[in-house]
């Protein structure tokens, strides 16, 4: 972890499920931002994680690697230039905005799965930013991090906290198109995910939501709902959740309705979609790690999917 004066920092990129994503119409025409979608969303993060490590160099010496951790669950092929990460464009990015070089070796070792809706590309680039900071520009104020991150991507700032730099973000009520960010506490909760072996593109999902939307073109976000959900008390039930994209990636993905179904009846709890897909996840109830044990996870690899139980990451609040 980080220490002053080591010349080594790494930490945790944690993944994020959405607990509950509504989704607006889409703004009209004239509309500065035209075409795109408010949001609200309840925003968690998860104790699966990727691996950030920042390492000093020499002058002009300087490296960025992505790679897959020994145990991640779904390792799919590297191959996109270093350019496209959001890591190494967030390594540019702060250097950019100090002036100053960061000779450094970025190495990121992923564990959550590309192209899921877990935000794992948006966290790496969160703790890139934070790692860089703390060796190279201390003095960065962290809402200036989040500006920066914003450009990157609107999950980005979420992953940017206020805390200590190695411990997860507090989950959080984001609103409209990414910028309102309102930190809620995170209740203790296990979560059952699971990765079906095809993805849902982000743009034909929301092409599919703007169609279905189209019979209700003033649709609204339902803020005030994910409030309500975000800042109750007691228990986390996973019958309380929902995500405005689900239909839509269903229509993209056909095979997920049916995979959600098999693997709710394995977990005895409804399955929602989180982001844009094609992950989902079950909330389990209090005490029944135990009970649901290999069942889902059996049931979940009989169809080809990905699957793995872990706690949603209770930090300081």
């Amino acid at each position: 972890m980080i220490g002053t004066m080591s010349p080594v920092l790494v930490q945790p990129a944690f993944a994020k499920i959405n607990l509950a994503l509504g989704v607006a119409a889409p703004l009209p025409a004239g509309h500065p931002r035209a075409g795109f979608h408010e949001i609200a969303s309840w925003m968690a993060p998860l104790r699966l994680h990727d691996e950030v490590r920042v390492e000093r160099c020499a002058a002009g010496e300087r490296a960025f690697a992505v790679e897959w951790a020994v145990d991640a669950l779904r390792p799919t092929p590297i191959d996109w230039p270093h350019e496209r990460d959001l890591a190494f464009r967030a390594w540019r990015l702060l250097e950019s905005e100090t002036g100053a070089a960061m000779d450094c070796r970025v190495t990121v070792r992923k564990r959550v799965p590309v192209g899921a809706g877990l935000g794992g590309g948006s966290s790496d680039a969160a703790a890139c930013l934070l790692l860089l900071a703390h060796a190279f520009a201390p003095r960065t104020p962290r809402g200036r991090l989040r500006e920066l991150g914003a450009t990157l991507g609107s999950d980005v700032p979420f992953f940017i906290d206020d805390g200590p730099v190695n411990a997860p973000p507090r989950s959080a009520l984001v609103t409209g198109l990414g910028e309102g960010l309102e930190r809620v506490p995170t209740a203790p909760a296990t979560v059952c995910l699971f990765m079906p072996p095809f993805g849902c593109p982000t743009g034909p999902v929301y092409r599919a939501f703007d169609a279905l939307a189209g019979r209700d073109p003033g649709k609204g976000a339902e803020a005030s709902r994910v409030r309500r959900l975000a800042t109750a008390s007691g228990a986390l039930e996973s019958r309380d959740l929902f995500n405005d994209l689900t239909a839509a990636a269903e229509v993209v993905a056909p095979g997920l309705a049916g995979l959600r179904r098999t693997v709710s009846s394995a977990v005895g709890a409804p399955v929602h979609l989180t982001g844009s897909g094609s992950c989902c996840f079950a909330v389990l109830p209090a005490g029944a790690e135990a009970s649901v044990g290999g069942r889902w996870v059996e049931a979940a690899r009989a169809l080809g999917c990905a699957a793995v139980m872990t706690d949603l990451a209770v930090g300081a609040e």
